[in-house]
């Protein structure tokens, strides 16, 4: 009797067990599918890199700037020398001078203005002076002519009489005969030159 139950149970726990041992063979297979699933269908891989793109076009050009503040006027200069000191060698012969740089005139009315020479302060007078004037007739109420040319100009000539040793030579600005004076400029925005030169005779 005893015999038979122990039997019934060996027979029992026999069945039963190969059944357990069947259920975690089929999870673990079921898990093991899901897991190759994922790698297979779910992992990004990366490809082959693609052609790089073209430059686009140049933009359009942007909305101009506002005007800047107008600046302010600079300190006024230093009044520049008029006079060069020549050492002439003779007394017989003569001078040759030159003046060259940017020569202006404006004015309200009519006006004249004269740039000249002197020899240790006087115009030369052998054999005449020597000279050159800017005449204009047009200009406005307010000093601010429209004609507002600057131009290089030359004032040259040849001087006697000037004895031999030291010679202040100077350039002047003045009026003309029966003129009014006008607003002249001399040297302006350029390099202003005086040229003397000994002449034997």
């Amino acid at each position: 009797m005893m015999g038979t139950k122990l039997a019934q149970l060996l027979i029992c726990f026999w069945i039963t067990l190969p059944c357990c041992v069947t259920e975690k063979v089929k999870e673990r297979t079921g898990r093991q599918r899901d897991a190759e699933f994922t790698d297979k269908y779910q992992t990004c891989m990366q490809g082959v890199p693609g052609v790089q793109g073209r430059d686009g076009n140049p933009g359009i050009n942007g909305i101009p700037g506002t005007p800047g503040i107008p600046g302010r006027d600079g300190l006024k200069g230093e009044k520049g020398e008029c006079e060069c000191t020549f050492t002439k060698q003779r007394s017989d012969s003569a001078l040759r001078v030159l003046f060259s740089g940017s020569l202006r005139l404006k004015c309200k009315t009519a006006c004249c203005q004269r740039w000249y020479f002197t020899f240790n302060g006087a115009e030369c007078t052998g054999p005449l002076p020597i000279e050159s004037i800017i005449y204009l007739d047009q200009g406005s109420p307010e000093l601010n002519s429209t004609i507002n040319i600057h131009r290089t100009s030359t004032v040259e000539g040849l001087c006697d009489g000037i004895k031999a040793g030291l010679v202040d030579v100077g350039i002047w600005v003045g009026t003309c005969a029966d003129y009014p004076r006008g607003d002249a400029s001399t040297g302006w925005n350029s390099v202003s030159r005086m040229i003397i030169e000994e002449l034997p005779k």
